[in-house]
């Protein structure tokens, strides 16, 4: 097996080096060496992306990614190399220092070159774009401030004008006075002089509902001459039949850049109603103002996937890998069969239309016995109100076992723990080198708990180095943070923790793994970087991101994903759901208010999940019905919208070739979602989908009011979620709590390893609790089932986070036995 390992990798190192040009493999090599005078090699420039918000840091941008062009490294053999091996050699070449990539034997090095370069283009088109997006939101946020602040100053003028033609048009509604008299008793009360002034100013100052704020941009035009020019002449655009307008004024921008003698006209279909009297039509053409409306279509076309570029992997076209044709029609029956749908439409939603005929008719048998909702008349129509739930009051028993239980739990420090979980799971195996997989070496589980720890906890190496255990040593550490921790390897150990977690028949009382909740936990970003957003809730006058994670009803953390900012978080649910790597298959999903949209409601139905958020103001929402004849009682007041079902049924196979091609992981769950948008101009498809999930959010919404349970059970998984923040808050102490990585890459690696910790102490917590349990039944203590699912493994006042990093563990515990459980009697000592 080594034998033939060690041949496979050297075939992929010689079709990589073959897909090479001698001239490609020069200049490769001059990748590794720094020029006379310089300070860092080519290699070094090119791995370090954009990370200023600024228009010369988008030229470089765009330069950057001319230099891998000019490298000329096009793979003809991509296809027959597995993309894991691909990345793999492409992430060691963008991590490992130069005097390494070196010393690689020759074949090798200009592998790990050529996987690197063919891999950066993708890469640095993609930075380039996140930063074009950014300038652009900038300059127009910046002009609609600076638009504010002028009316804000000329407030006084505005009010001064219209108190005097408000005299002026008091006198023409006079019915009393005549209209021979009208102009004379006008200019009596006001001077002609002071009226046309007045009209001036008022003229001057008003802006129509749709104004774009065209007289402010037009001071940012130097900023935005600065990158244009670059950015037509480096990024080649695609687009989709909704996207062409935009893409026919890209290339008319470029064709004037390029000073064509005999350019075309102008495209004018992407020129709205707000920007036509700016941009004007012949003589009147404004290209300034052109150019400003072309960058307003380009920002929110990037978004919903409208324009797309290649090679990407954030900004690709959206439906590449869909299926189609043949394709299509040979899997359509099988995913149907999957994900349990019919072929036909009618078939469909005649079912739907009888089960949310159902449910009404249910919710208003049970509404007179319901002391939790109730149907009012406000402002003359009906509205439902919904009373929010009590606190659940803990009965003496669970406090006093919650008490018994906490008492038994050792007192450790944070490393142990790390060390006893890998004892027991071998959790470490599953960090590989990332070029050699089964590279391994003494101790190597001591130098990943550290590291782990580093990141998790926010302190940087330097608490964690001793010069004294060869594992603990600096440079052994940054060695493994190197080549071990990587977004793959932290994915499978988590795997490997779930999985451990699930065997425990305790964390059955708890939960099946059946149910799981989504939310975000906010971080400050105070470094310079593009992958972070401004919310003066959360992040203040800094910026942040959202750590968005998947958390089962098992306490373990499933799936999360580095949000810039605080994005709307129903971009990107139905990604941390379909993209967890556990054997958990949690088919039922809790969220709060900010992941709710009828898309997704739509989307979970088709893909077999059941969308369960609690809806703010639930009594409030749109409920919708199919029959508009149906007699709902008290509810027919409420049930005021109508299903659009023709839409549906017009549209229903390529739903289920949306949803088979989601299922199977074929296209991108976040760019799907962003094309599905439904704002001014919707696809048909999204609206067909959004008139799906409107029926199952209104059978969710009723059986949510008629059911306390079902509110219990989702205010409950929302709550563990709640807490295990708060964990997170407490393990991620260094640094003010502050993620101050860069770039995208290296804040999914720290809050993955945040992610894995916190699944760790849970585990660890949950071993003890149960031996914990076990003692106190073998004591003769009276312990109730109802309590026992009560309990929680989120507890860390037993665990000293901070302050003592000494690596080692008990022989016995090493040996797969558990520590001893504390006296109860012992004071509780504090362990900061």
């Amino acid at each position: 097996m080594a034998r033939l390992r060690s041949r496979v990798e050297e075939r992929v190192w010689s079709m990589l080096t073959a897909a090479a040009s001698p001239e490609a493999r020069a200049k490769l090599e001059t990748l590794l060496s720094i020029p006379e005078g310089g300070h860092q090699s080519l290699l070094d420039r090119l791995r370090k992306g954009p990370y200023r918000r600024s228009a010369p840091e988008l030229v470089r941008a765009l330069g950057r990614v001319e230099e891998v062009r000019r490298l000329g490294i096009t793979l003809s053999v991509a296809h027959r190399i597995p993309t894991g091996r691909l990345h793999a050699l492409a992430r060691f070449a963008s991590t490992a220092k130069i005097s390494v990539i070196r010393r690689l034997p020759e074949s090798r090095r200009l592998a790990t070159l050529v996987a690197f370069a063919s891999n950066l283009e993708a890469v640095a088109l993609d930075d380039a774009l996140d930063l074009l997006d950014i300038l652009i939101t900038e300059i127009f946020s910046d002009a609609a401030r600076a638009s504010d602040k002028a009316r804000l100053r000329t407030i006084k003028d505005l009010d001064a004008a219209a108190i005097q033609l408000t005299q002026v048009c008091r006198l023409v509604l006079d019915p009393d006075l005549l209209d021979a008299e009208l102009r004379s008793a006008i200019f009596k009360a006001l001077e002609r002089e002071e009226l046309e002034a007045a009209v001036s100013q008022v003229d001057s100052i008003v802006r129509p509902p749709e104004d774009v704020y065209y007289r402010e941009l037009a001071g940012s035009y130097a900023r935005v001459r600065r990158f244009l020019p670059h950015l037509l002449q480096t990024v080649r655009f695609d687009a989709t039949p909704a996207g062409q307008p935009v893409l026919e004024a890209l290339n008319y921008l470029r064709e004037v850049e390029l000073g064509a003698a005999n350019a075309p006209d102008p495209p004018v279909t992407l020129v709205n109603r707000g920007w036509r009297r700016y941009v004007g039509t012949g003589e009147d053409f404004d290209l300034k103002a052109y150019v400003f409306c072309c960058l307003d279509r380009v920002r929110s076309a990037l978004r919903r996937r409208d324009i797309f570029i290649a090679p990407s992997v954030r900004h690709a076209d959206a439906r590449l890998g869909l299926l189609s044709g043949s394709a299509w029609n040979a899997a359509r029956p099988t995913i149907c069969r999957s994900l349990g749908h019919s072929l036909s439409a009618e078939e469909t939603v005649a079912a739907l239309s009888r089960e949310l005929d159902q449910t009404y008719r249910t919710v208003v048998a049970s509404l007179p016995s319901n002391p939790g909702a109730r149907v009012e008349q406000v402002n003359g129509k009906d509205d439902l109100i919904v009373t929010p739930l009590d606190k659940l009051d803990e009965p003496d028993s669970l406090v006093k076992l919650r008490a018994e239980v906490n008492a038994r739990l050792p007192r450790v420090d944070l490393p142990e723990v790390l060390l006893e979980i890998a004892a027991r799971t071998d959790f470490t195996s599953k960090f590989t080198h990332v070029s050699e997989r089964e590279s391994r070496m003494q101790d190597l589980p001591t130098s990943l708990c550290a590291n782990l720890i580093a990141e998790a906890c926010n302190i940087g190496l330097e608490p964690l180095t001793r010069n004294d255990v060869p594992a603990l040593r600096r440079s052994r550490l940054s060695w493994v943070s190197q080549n071990f921790i990587r977004n793959e390897t932290l994915v499978d150990a988590n795997a490997c923790l779930v999985a451990e977690q699930n065997k425990i028949a305790l964390v059955h009382q708890w939960g099946g793994g059946e149910v799981a909740s989504a939310d975000g936990l906010r971080f400050v970003v105070p470094v310079r970087t593009l992958h972070a957003g401004p919310n003066p809730k959360y992040f203040g006058f800094e910026r942040g991101v959202t750590y968005y994670n998947l958390v089962s009803d098992q306490f373990t953390g499933l799936n999360a994903i580095v949000i810039p900012g605080t994005l709307r978080d129903s971009l990107y649910l139905l990604a941390v759901v379909l993209e967890q790597q556990t054997e958990l298959h949690p088919i039922e999903i809790m969220t709060d208010t900010g992941a709710y949209t009828d898309v997704v409601f739509g989307l979970f139905w088709l893909l077999g999940y059941r969308f369960c958020p609690r809806i703010a103001d639930i009594g409030g929402a749109r409920y919708w019905r199919i029959d508009p004849s149906a007699d709902y009682g008290s509810l027919n007041g409420i049930a005021r919208h109508r299903i659009n079902t023709k839409l549906i049924a017009e549209n229903w196979d390529d739903m289920l070739r949306l949803a088979g091609s989601l299922k199977h992981g074929m296209v991108q769950a976040a760019s799907v979602m962003k094309t599905l948008r439904i704002d001014d101009r919707p696809t048909k498809l999204a609206q067909a989908v959004a008139e799906l999930g409107r029926i199952d959010k209104t059978i969710h919404a009723l059986t949510y009011i008629a059911d306390e349970s079902k509110r219990r059970r989702t205010l409950t998984q929302l709550n563990r979620g709640e807490d295990r923040h708060k964990l997170a808050r407490a393990v991620f102490h260094g640094k003010r709590g502050e993620l101050r990585q860069r770039y995208r890459e290296g804040q999914e690696d720290q809050l993955g390893a945040l992610g894995l910790v916190v699944n760790i102490i849970i585990l660890w917590n949950t071993l003890y609790i149960n031996a914990a349990l076990d003692q106190l039944s073998g004591e003769g203590y009276s312990i109730q089932p109802e309590d026992v699912a009560r309990l929680s493994p989120l507890v860390f006042e037993h665990i000293n986070l901070l302050g003592r990093y000494a690596f080692s563990v008990p022989d016995s515990v090493v040996r797969g036995q558990l520590r001893p459980l504390r006296n109860p009697t012992d004071a509780l000592e504090d362990v900061a």
